[in-house]
């Protein structure tokens, strides 16, 4: 495949329990390896680019007996699962890693290798996950390179054995981050420990030589900062350079088209990028969603264009609670245009188009059936046919002011950007509130003038004409209900687009 130089549209997949809806489907054990071509075809034809399998590599049996041990994860299994079968059902968190090899149950490395090359047939890129800031404490790393780990000592392990475990004559640290409690089921790796640094460039080769690109777990904890803040003293001296400097150079070395994706918080987006990464989560932009205004989106988008190209914007991931369970109907499908038709990268989890409402546990391997929502399906279809007729990630992409009158200023309620490519002009239009709105959106395009347009709404099937000349002189009129969108595309019937 060749390097592709737009953001990459990606659709998230919980392997594990989509192979388990498989074979279920199919009446039969499907491994990476047997994936029928339909499913890969299906999501090309949506207009995807890349496909992030989350969790391949081999989980932690003690991972999973320590997870057996928690009476709320059972209570919260049990709920999720009423007929909750812990033999079966509980397969391990695919963040509990035993180890970088792709797990038997799934197919292994050689499944995993058929995988991607059905995965290129389609025009689709693989994206796997690494973990930086912890490990299994059944790792083989942990009994072999104990310095790679926080160290503790016996009177820690004796005075706090929630945070401390032994490892032969080792006393190493739980995983943490700087604002919660340890993490029962992992061990802290050393960011600043320079072996530590060279056997991740070497795991992280391995890994981009089975895949095109990869998203890094809660890569902010690896920076030196969040590591003095959570460790002290016990991670040592502060290193030269940055963990995330050292190592992304040195895989792309190697492997220069290899993507490299921050699951990033706390607004350390623009640093992380700085140190290397690709593409960064857009977090602050999905909160507004949820629980600000337009104001506060437009606020957001104000930001420099090459920092907003190395976002990367969703609505629902794993870790966040299902888009249908936490929007209105109307108020997703705005959140869901405004996240899919900005610049930088975009994400789509699996069951998200369906209108799936459980957030599933990432240490359960099946998930309940749910109705699919067949109306919100479609919904999504058109929206992303709608992003690839209109070309809106190769084009040019600005945010439009718009204005209203002394009497109505619900223009307020009203966010638009527009993207001109050769041959393409569209403009976007949201409505994030829930009452009407209406207002002038003000076009940048000097190709306005002279012509006469027809604009055609790729969410609907409304078409109108309009006279270039009073659009640049009066601005465009959009009225639209409560959480209602427009993606208008133009097409001149006088001159042409260049």
């Amino acid at each position: 495949m060749q390097p592709r130089s737009s953001p990459p549209l990606i659709y998230e997949i919980n392997t594990w329990v989509w192979l388990n809806e498989l074979s279920r489907q199919n009446g039969r054990s499907t491994t990476l390896s047997t994936i029928p071509d339909s499913e890969w075809q299906a999501i090309a034809d949506l207009g995807f680019d890349s496909v992030w399998l989350m969790g391949v590599w081999e989980r932690s049996p003690t991972g999973i007996q320590i997870a057996r041990e928690f009476e709320s994860f059972r209570e919260e299994f049990s709920r999720i699962l009423p007929d909750y079968n812990p033999d079966v059902d509980l397969v391990g968190s695919p963040y509990c890693i035993r180890d970088y090899r792709v797990d038997d149950h799934l197919g292994g490395a050689e499944g995993l290798a058929v995988a991607r090359e059905q995965l290129a047939r389609f025009g689709l890129r693989l994206i796997l996950d690494f973990v930086p800031n912890h490990v299994a404490p059944d790792h083989p790393w942990t009994a072999s390179h104990p310095e790679y780990f926080i160290q503790g000592s016996q009177e820690d392990l004796a005075a706090h054995p929630e945070a401390f475990f032994a490892v032969g004559e080792h006393i190493l640290a739980r995983g943490k981050d700087p604002f919660f409690a340890p993490w029962p089921d992992v061990a802290q790796l050393n960011a600043f420990d320079s072996g530590l640094r060279q056997a991740v460039v070497a795991t992280l080769n391995d890994i981009a030589a089975q895949a095109d690109g990869i998203r890094c777990d809660m890569a902010m904890l690896l920076t030196s900062p969040v590591v003095v803040r959570t460790w002290g003293d016990r991670a040592g001296a502060v290193p030269a350079t940055e963990y995330w400097r050292d190592v992304i150079p040195a895989v792309k070395a190697s492997h220069p088209d290899f993507v490299f994706i921050a699951e990033a918080y706390w607004d350390l987006e623009w640093e992380l990028q700085q140190q290397g990464f690709d593409y960064c989560y857009d977090k602050r932009l999905y909160d507004r969603l949820v629980h600000d205004d337009a104001r506060a989106v437009r606020g957001h988008l104000m930001a420099d264009l090459e920092y907003q190209k190395k976002l990367l914007r969703f609505i629902e991931n794993h870790d966040e609670p299902r888009a249908a369970a936490t929007f209105s109907p109307a108020k997703e499908r705005a959140a869901a245009v405004t996240s899919m038709t900005l610049p930088g990268a975009r994400l789509v989890y699996d069951g998200q188009m369906a209108g799936r409402t459980v957030r599933l546990p990432v240490f359960l391997g099946r998930q309940p059936e749910e109705e699919i929502d067949r109306d919100l399906c479609g919904f999504y279809e058109r929206l992303l046919h709608a992003v690839t007729a209109t070309e809106m990630d190769r084009g040019e992409w600005q945010l439009c002011e718009t204005s209203g009158w002394p009497d109505n200023q619900s223009h307020d309620n009203l966010v638009a950007w527009c993207w001109r490519s050769p041959g393409s002009c569209s403009v976007v239009v949201v409505n994030l509130s829930d009452g009407a709105a209406q207002g002038r959106v003000w076009l940048p395009w000097e190709e306005l003038k002279g012509n006469r347009w027809a604009l055609e709404d790729r969410l609907s099937d409304l078409s109108f004409e309009q006279d270039g000349d009073d659009v640049a002189a009066s601005g465009l009129y959009i009225g639209l209900d409560p959480w209602g969108s427009h993606i208008l595309q133009f097409h001149p019937q006088t001159g042409q687009i260049e």
